[in-house]
């Protein structure tokens, strides 16, 4: 500042641009101190006199030109001593300094600090120079400048001044702490010459535009290492903003520096804590939303990433999977067989190859670590990989050295444990994400694993029970249609898909007495065992009914009464007999769908039959409408897993029913699994069964 340029004469206390014309501006110290001038010949009358002094003193230049300077400006206690103080500089030529009180023009005594020098003429003269500034403002300066030093030095904010250049002209204690660097290197380098991380060029970029536009730049955020601490992330808020002296002269740009780095951590483990219960949330949403224990399995694999890691595979035990109990003991010694259920990732990557193939048995030896994490039934934590680790991890070597390459650095693997018994085990991989699992995803991973563990278990419990039902269902069922005279026969069973419980359909092919056969198809209310076991007994009941040799409405009538005496069952049936001597066919309908007749030559058509109430109602009758069929006319009889959808009409479905049903030469057995295929979807929840006869001539 006590470098600006000086002004022009007469114009020292209202230089200033046309905005700030009329107002003093400081341009320096001197003005800043208002320091005055005052000229004493070698008699002690005074010679010149600067406007300053007017201020300083009270007297104009007019009163005080001419007139002897001690008798105008001090008190006579203090005349004696500045006489003597004046002689010893004229005559010595030894400047003094210091403080001495003088008289004000209003009376009052002021104290005044001095600086006094011998001056010489070119004619030879002397003259005595006084420099004085009012001990006030002096002592208001000297403070200010020392609590600025103080607050700059003492303050445990990082400050740094750079100059035009950006090279450091000053740098305080706190900022030399932060950056590691004393602050003698600092002085003359740039911010590139002390920061190591990549970020500075954006930081120099900054000031740059601070310094060309004078804009600060407040509260911006940064994260890096500093040679004082190079093994962990800092976050520091920093602020800049341009330095100007008095006259609006460019000096530098200054910069505060705070290390908000706990701030940060809390804010990151907010956002961990925010994202872990977005991670539980979806979990919830998304695991165990069927009964399939592969579905479960993908489901938990891709809920995992990328939140929690990059790859993620669940295995589960051979023995579960198979719907066997785990027996093998904690100490076993040999390999334990997994199947693989489910791959993911959060990014195409080679790493799921290194998996063991999905869907496939494999013996996993005792020293991998999801052999361990199984027996023991406890995490398995490898914050850091090596190459060792590795090849625990991976099938093979080839498979851990697809790893290797891939960058995976972390590993995590948690038991899936369910009502006490170990299923299985969740691996998580960690390639991309830089930062290594820890105790807080051992915990999440944990809780993943034990929602999707119970859902496993559950899955593994429906289709334990779903295959015992199958079975028992399957076994009452006929294994192959007999060949009736008059008649060849073929029939199809398909249960639900495997997440849902098998249903009570059924059918049976019955030999009667006079080469006549009675077909017979039905469905009983519900699913599971109970349903299979009903169904069982009224295919039993239907059988020893059928030797009677009774019109189908009585042997409907039979079967209601017994039905009726089964706690919560009802079914529905529909009981036809054909003569192939008569060519007549006699039906009768217990609330079941109409069966469908298609002759030679003709289209399709349900027959209108007497609906009739379903089996297990009671107290309703029965009737029986005779057809007449030719050879070469087929009948279909269906249970309604063929037909009913949750989202179609069944009238349009019925007719769905009858265009794929045109008349065909194919075979009986395709002809049933083309209509399966063209009517139901993978997904359908309903078991479906078909009986279809086509009349022959004996």
């Amino acid at each position: 500042m006590a470098h600006e340029a000086a002004p022009d004469a007469g114009d020292s206390e209202t230089r200033g641009s046309a905005a700030g014309a009329g107002r003093p501006v400081h341009g320096g110290l001197l003005d800043v101190l208002n320091v005055a001038a005052v000229v004493v010949d070698a008699d002690g009358r005074i010679a010149f006199w600067s406007p300053q002094a007017t201020e300083t003193f009270g007297y104009t230049a007019g009163e005080a030109l001419g007139q002897y300077a001690a008798p105008l400006l001090l008190s006579e206690d203090n005349r004696k001593r500045a006489v003597e103080l004046f002689a010893t500089v004229m005559g010595t030529g030894q400047s003094w300094a210091g403080v001495f009180p003088v008289r004000h023009r209003d009376g009052t005594t002021r104290l005044v600090e001095f600086r006094n020098v011998r001056l010489l003429d070119y004619l030879g003269d002397v003259y005595a120079l006084g420099l004085a500034v009012d001990q006030t403002a002096l002592d208001d300066v000297e403070s200010r400048l020392a609590l600025s030093e103080q607050l700059v030095s003492q303050a445990p904010v990082g400050f740094a001044l750079l100059d035009t250049d950006l090279r450091y002209r000053l740098i305080n204690p706190a900022l030399e702490r932060i950056n590691g660097v004393p602050a003698a290197e600092h002085i003359g380098r740039r911010p590139r010459d002390i920061h190591p991380y990549d970020g500075v060029k954006t930081v120099e970029s900054a000031l740059r535009h601070v310094l060309a536009t004078g804009t600060p730049l407040i509260d911006q955020y940064i994260v890096s290492r500093t040679r004082a601490d190079p093994d962990h992330d800092h976050a520091w808020s920093v602020s800049y903003y341009r330095i100007q002296g008095p006259a609006g002269r460019v000096i530098g740009v200054a910069s505060s520096v705070v290390d908000v780095t706990e701030r940060h951590l809390a804010s990151a483990e907010a956002e961990r804590a925010r994202r872990r219960l977005a991670v539980i949330a979806d979990a919830s949403a998304r695991i165990g939303t069927t009964l399939g224990v592969e579905r479960t399995a993908r489901e938990l694999a891709e809920v995992a990433v990328p939140d929690l890691a990059d790859v993620t595979a669940v295995d589960v035990l051979d023995d579960v999977v198979s719907c066997r109990t785990h027996t093998r003991p904690p100490n076993e010694e040999g390999p334990e067989v997994f199947r693989a259920l489910a791959v993911a990732s959060a990014f195409p990557t080679d790493t799921t190859g290194a998996a063991d193939p999905v869907g496939e048995a494999a013996a996993y030896s005792p020293h991998r670590l999801i052999t361990q994490c199984v027996r023991t039934g406890l995490p398995i934590l490898v914050a850091h990989c090596d190459e060792a680790d590795l090849r625990r991890i991976a099938r093979d070597p080839q498979a851990a050295d697809t790893l290797a390459r891939a960058g995976a650095h972390s590993y995590l693997a948690v038991p899936l444990i369910a009502r006490g018994d170990i299923l299985g085990a969740f691996d998580l991989l960690r390639i991309r994400n830089p930062h290594p699992f820890d105790a807080d995803d051992v915990l999440l991973a944990r809780e993943l694993a034990a929602r999707a563990a119970v859902a496993i278990d559950n899955a593994c419990w429906h289709q334990n029970v779903r295959t015992a039902a199958e079975t028992l269902q399957r076994s009452l069922l006929p294994p192959a249609p007999p060949q009736r005279p008059g008649l060849k026969i073929a029939s199809l069973y398909r249960p639900a898909q495997a997440v849902n419980e098998v249903g009570g359909d059924w059918y049976d092919v019955i030999p009667l007495t006079g080469d006549k056969t009675a077909l017979v198809i039905g469905d009983v209310m519900g699913n599971g065992i109970d349903a299979a076991a009903t169904m069982g007994q009224l295919c039993t009941a239907a059988r020893a009914y059928a030797a009677l040799d009774l019109p189908p409405d009585e042997i409907l009538h039979h079967l209601d009464q017994l039905t009726h005496g089964m706690e919560h069952y009802i079914a529905t049936c529909l009981y036809a007999t054909y003569d192939p001597h008569t060519g007549h066919c006699r039906i009768a309908n217990a609330g079941h769908l109409p069966p469908v007749v298609v002759r030679a030559g003709h289209e399709p058509e349900l027959l209108h039959l007497p609906a009739g109430a379903p089996l297990g109602v009671g107290g309703v009758g029965f009737h029986t409408v005779t057809v007449a069929l030719r050879p070469g006319d087929r009948l279909l009889l269906y249970t309604d897993g063929l037909v009913e959808t949750r989202d179609a009409p069944i009238d349009e479905r019925l007719n769905l029913l009858l265009s794929v049903l045109r008349p065909t030469e194919a075979l009986l057995d395709a002809t049933c699994a083309q209509l399966v295929d063209a009517m139901r979807r993978p997904d359908e929840a309903d078991d479906v069964a078909l009986l279809l006869a086509e009349i022959r001539r004996l």
